[in-house]
């Protein structure tokens, strides 16, 4: 049973994976065409649909949903939809939590960014959340909005929860995958390599050309484990890219 999470895909067989090598990792990344964020707990410092439910006044009953869903143990559309069905939330609630608290960037988040964008190395952010935050978090960091992947509320005409759309790739277990696989169909990417600190991020990786594991906000041990380069703060990344 292979430990590492990190994977190279065969070239002559796509739907196998083989291990790298922190070194083979650490390649990957300084030549990639593209990297892809999860936010939150990555990009951002919190998870924002928690950050939701406490505005709304369900926080204890969704925080556990969110655990769970970050560990695995259910599949991620599943634990979006009940715990949306607890929150319910209004486009008011959603704006003003938005207006009043606003997600707040993981330190050295940005100055990768800019970095990544002066190599001409493409960003993007994939994200099991909500469109409407993740839009704000691309604006802080010169994201073009349409590099943004995510996930979007519904709300009647007067401003009420009606659910969210569900034929977005991002609210499917293995979504992450599917949009960079379209990514790299699209584009003609070969090297793509996910950053992140949850399950959903970890098993991207094929079709994702590297995996790095991130845990500078919190550590989930699936992923620590799994991870053949496994960092705590952005800082490691940038020194990395200082190597080319």
């Amino acid at each position: 049973m292979l430990k590492r999470a990190a994977c190279l895909c065969l070239i002559n067989a796509p739907l196998f994976r083989t291990m790298t090598t922190i070194q083979e990792t650490k390649e990957l990344f300084r030549r990639a065409d593209a990297v892809c964020f999860d936010v939150d707990s990555t990009v951002i410092k919190e998870e924002g649909i928690d950050e939701l439910a406490i505005f709304c006044g369900v926080g204890d009953a969704v925080r556990e949903m969110t655990l769970k869903a970050m560990g695995g143990s259910m599949t991620f559309k599943k634990a979006l939809t009940e715990r949306l069905s607890i929150i319910r939330c209004s486009r008011e609630q959603v704006n003003k939590l938005i207006t009043d608290h606003p997600p707040q960037l993981t330190p050295g988040i940005k100055e990768l960014v800019d970095r990544l964008h002066e190599r001409n190395i493409k960003v993007f952010l994939i994200s099991g959340g909500f469109r409407c935050i993740v839009e704000h978090v691309a604006s802080q960091l010169n994201i073009p909005l349409h590099h943004v992947y995510a996930n979007r509320l519904k709300f009647y005409f007067n401003g009420e929860y009606a659910g969210f759309d569900e034929s977005q790739p991002t609210a499917e277990s293995g979504g992450k995958g599917k949009v960079i696989s379209m990514l790299k169909e699209q584009n003609g990417f070969k090297t793509v390599v996910m950053i992140g600190d949850g399950a959903t991020d970890l098993e991207a990786c094929p079709p994702a050309s590297a995996f790095i594991g991130f845990g500078g906000n919190v550590v989930r041990a699936q992923v620590k484990e799994r991870s053949s380069w496994y960092v705590t703060s952005f800082d490691e990344l940038l020194k990395e890219l200082e190597k080319i």
